[in-house]
């Protein structure tokens, strides 16, 4: 009888980790894993009534066609979720944020068409993810950062169109990654997924199945197979010439600044002026000043920056920015009136080469050369109208003035 009843007790203290919703079979495996089986079950809703020391919850194969924020809230020790094959189209956020012991999430061969990438933030054990045939059309950037222990990646058989410049970084344990079956357009947009593949000891399945759709020349084309040259990072050159104004009552001097900069696809030119006063500007329009004034700097098409009535208030660094898909390249020159009451005669000197882009591969967006590396410093000398009429009235074409004018001259 004291048997009997002792297997009663403990049959009594048991029952609550063993509660099992009615249209699933509930065990415990052999490693104390308590498992919860409800696939195939025509399940429309997650089950209510389940332990909450369920660690493995198969939902595989029913009609679930969408998870709420409270869907999973009975189960929050969960490691293993498997909801493949179901209806699913939307997951609420906030719905996979407390299993932070989760480390088999599956949801491939439902409906979503987004997702709830901020939940990721939480699942720091995760190792495995499967997303695949869905209708995913984004990876957003940094989705994935912090998944430390991720060690496979689902997401074939998506719309992906494009991702996000080094969204698999950051993964230290990333053995698989499936990508293939989505219509990857091969601009340089993507060039960097190339150069991460060569790198990566990840094996990217499917390699010769995750080609380009667009475009149109590189159709049908493994992504690892875009041709180096049509994706080349900026290289960029600056030139500088003067001229004095030819009529009018002023003294006026204009400096002209120009950036030649190549790439593949051609680069976008702006400008960044930084002057000695410490008035910051970005130059991207045709011209740029402050309301009200009368413009202080016209910006051309062609990669040219003139000054017009360059004075001590425009001495200062003069940055020209190249800029493509694949990344950008920056030079610089340190500008100043001679005469004026602080030159910046700490500013570097350096020889005329310098300001020379450096060279770098066409991989992946270059940063920007530190702040004084390679740039040159100009020192413009203004010769007074008086001084140029007695020069016997000879006029000198655009940028082409006598070394005893000194237009630009490099220290």
């Amino acid at each position: 009888m004291r048997r009997l009843l002792g297997v009663l007790a403990l049959a009594t203290l048991l029952s609550p980790g063993l509660a099992c919703p009615a249209p699933c079979s509930c065990s415990t495996k052999k490693n104390g894993r308590l498992l919860a089986e409800c696939a195939y079950r025509e399940l429309r809703d997650v089950p209510r009534g389940l332990s909450p020391n369920v660690t493995i919850l198969t939902l595989s194969a029913n009609r679930l066609g969408r998870l709420g924020r409270s869907s999973l809230a009975e189960a929050p020790e969960l490691q293993s979720l498997w909801l493949g094959y179901n209806h699913i189209s939307a997951v609420e956020p906030g719905t996979f944020a407390h299993l932070l012991h989760l480390k088999n999430l599956d949801l491939s061969h439902n409906r979503l068409a987004d997702f709830p990438w901020q939940d990721l933030g939480a699942l720091g054990a995760l190792q495995i993810l499967k997303l695949s045939n869905n209708r995913l059309s984004r990876l957003p950037r940094g989705a994935l950062a912090g998944l430390r222990e991720l060690r496979s990646l689902w997401l074939n058989d998506n719309a992906l169109a494009t991702l996000a410049q080094g969204a698999f970084e950051g993964l230290p344990a990333l053995a698989q990654l499936q990508l293939f079956h989505n219509p990857f357009n091969c601009s340089c947009r993507l060039f960097w997924l190339k150069e991460w593949a060569r790198g990566t000891s990840a094996a990217l399945s499917g390699a010769g199945s995750t080609l380009c759709a667009e475009p149109a020349r590189l159709r049908g084309r493994p992504v690892t197979e875009v041709p180096d040259e049509l994706c080349v990072a900026p290289s960029a050159q600056l030139t500088y010439l003067s001229s004095l104004a030819k009529a009018g009552p002023g003294d006026g001097l204009t400096l002209s600044l120009h950036c030649s900069a190549a790439g593949s696809p051609p680069p976008e030119i702006r400008w960044r002026a930084l002057t000695a006063a410490g008035r910051s500007l970005d130059i991207r329009g045709p011209s740029a000043g402050q309301a009200g004034q009368r413009r202080r700097f016209l910006a051309f098409k062609n990669g040219t920056l003139a000054i017009p009535d360059f004075g001590r208030e425009d001495e200062g660094t003069y940055t020209c920015l190249a800029v493509n898909e694949v990344g950008r390249r920056e030079v610089s020159l340190h500008v100043a009136l001679a005469g004026s009451r602080d030159p910046p005669e700490e500013l570097p000197r350096d020889d005329p080469q310098a300001g020379q882009p450096r060279g770098h591969g066409c991989a992946a967006a270059d940063e920007p050369e530190p702040s004084g590396a390679g740039e040159k410093l100009v020192i413009v000398y203004h010769v007074p109208r008086g001084v140029r009429s007695g020069a016997g009235g000879r006029e000198f074409p655009l940028g082409i003035l006598p070394l005893a004018l000194g237009p630009l001259l490099l220290w």
